[in-house]
C-alpha cells in the first residue's frame, strides 16, 4: 500500500503555521498550529481531527509542501473519525466503484480527460477543442476517486488510483488535460505525495484554455463584463492552475470584481459541507458568498466545478446573477454560443 511521504521536521521548522493560522473554520495562533499538527504526525489526539470541514485549503497555505490535509485525512482514518454518515460515505464509495464499462473517443497522442462527469462531455466543443477532439475518455475505469478524502478515506483512492494511472497508459496517450480539479490533483498533487508515478504529460484545461485562446486571438472580442470566480475547494490541491484565472479574463476583456471572499479566500460551494456537517454550516457559507458576490456588482458568476454550479447557479440567478461555466465564457469570447445562450 502507498505511503504519504511526511517530513515532520518541516513542521517542528515551519515560520508561520499557515496551514492552521489561515483556515476559516478553526482558529489556532503559529505556535498552536506547528503543536497540533506535530501531535497529528505522531498520532495523538487533536481538535483538527474532529473539527476539520474537508475544504482542502491548508494544501494550498503550506507553503512547504508537507501536505497538512493528507495527514489529517490518515489520521482521522487511523482512529475511525468519520466526516459523513456511514450510509453517505458507502452511497459515494459504490458510484465511483469500477464496472468494467468505459467510453472512449477516437484516442490520440493528446486526449481530453472527462473523469466521471457526464456534463464535461456536453461543454468540451467548438474552436476551442477542435485541435484535440474527437480524443477523449470517461467513466469510472478513469475516475481520479480524489473526492473520498472529504470523507476521511484514503484507502480507496490508494487502491484505485494506480489502477486509472494504469488504464490511462493503456491508452497510448502522451499528454491528457484534464477537465476538472480533481483528476488533475490526482495525478500532479496526490500522485507525488503517495510516491505513485505518472507516466503521461498532466495539463489543467485552465492553461490549455489560454494558450488556445492565444492562438485564437484574432477571434477575440472583448466581453467587457463584470464577474465573480467561484473558486472550488478541488483547486486548492492544485493552486498553481489559478494563476490562469486572471491571464484568462485579461485575454478575453472580462474584469474579476474585487471581493472578500476569493483567492486564497474563497468559499466552497457549501454542497459537500450539507452531506457531512448539516444545513446551518452549508447555509452560512453559501449566504456569505452570494452576498460577497452581490455586493460586487458583478454580472456573473464563473464556475469551474460542474458541481458548484448544481449547488449555487439557482442561487446566483437568484441575487440577479448569471452563472456560467469557464469554457461556455470562453466560447462566447470566440463569437460561439453555448447551449445555454441559444
Amino acid at each position: 500500500m502507498f505511503k504519504l511521504k511526511f517530513d515532520e521536521n518541516r513542521c517542528l521548522t515551519c515560520p508561520d503555521g499557515d496551514c492552521l493560522v489561515k483556515c476559516q473554520y478553526m482558529d489556532f495562533d503559529r505556535n498552536s498550529a506547528r503543536e497540533e499538527m506535530v501531535k497529528i504526525y505522531r498520532g495523538e489526539d487533536s481538535p483538527v481531527l474532529q473539527n476539520c470541514v474537508t475544504c482542502y485549503s491548508c494544501e494550498e497555505y503550506c507553503r512547504r509542501g508537507k501536505h497538512p490535509f493528507y495527514l489529517i485525512n490518515e489520521r482521522r482514518e487511523d482512529k475511525g473519525i468519520l466526516t459523513a454518515p456511514r450510509a453517505i460515505t458507502r452511497q459515494w464509495i459504490h458510484i465511483g466503484e469500477p464496472k468494467g464499462k468505459v467510453q472512449l473517443g477516437e484516442i490520440g497522442k493528446i486526449a481530453l480527460s472527462f473523469g466521471f462527469m457526464p456534463q464535461l462531455k456536453d461543454i468540451a466543443k467548438g474552436k476551442l477543442f477542435e485541435d484535440v477532439l474527437p480524443s477523449w475518455f470517461f467513466g469510472q475505469e478513469f475516475f481520479c476517486n480524489v473526492v473520498y478524502i472529504h470523507f476521511a478515506n484514503t484507502k480507496i483512492f490508494k487502491e484505485r488510483l494506480p489502477v486509472v494511472i494504469e488504464n490511462i497508459r493503456k491508452l497510448g496517450v502522451e499528454e491528457v488535460i484534464f477537465l476538472h480539479d480533481e483528476c488533475y490533483a490526482a495525478f500532479t498533487s496526490l500522485a507525488p505525495a503517495y510516491g505513485m508515478e505518472i507516466p503521461f504529460k498532466t495539463v489543467h484545461y485552465f492553461e490549455y484554455l489560454y494558450n488556445r485562446l492565444t492562438a485564437l486571438k484574432d477571434l477575440i472580442r472583448p466581453l467587457n463584463m463584470k464577474v465573480a470566480y467561484q473558486r472550488p475547494c478541488s483547486n486548492r490541491l492544485c493552486g498553481d492552475s489559478y494563476l490562469y484565472v486572471p491571464k484568462i479574463m485579461d485575454l478575453i476583456g472580462v474584469t474579476l470584481m474585487p471581493r472578500t471572499y476569493q483567492d486564497e479566500n474563497a468559499l466552497c460551494c457549501g454542497s459537500i459541507f450539507r452531506a457531512m456537517y448539516g444545513y446551518d454550516l452549508m447555509k452560512d457559507v453559501q449566504t456569505r458568498n452570494l452576498d460577497d458576490m452581490q455586493q460586487s456588482g458583478a454580472e456573473a458568476c464563473i464556475f469551474n466545478c460542474h458541481g458548484c454550479m448544481n449547488a449555487l447557479s439557482a442561487l446566483v440567478a437568484s441575487r440577479g446573477i448569471k452563472p456560467l461555466h469557464m469554457i461556455d465564457l470562453c466560447r462566447m469570447a470566440i463569437g460561439e454560443k453555448p447551449d445555454m445562450e441559444s
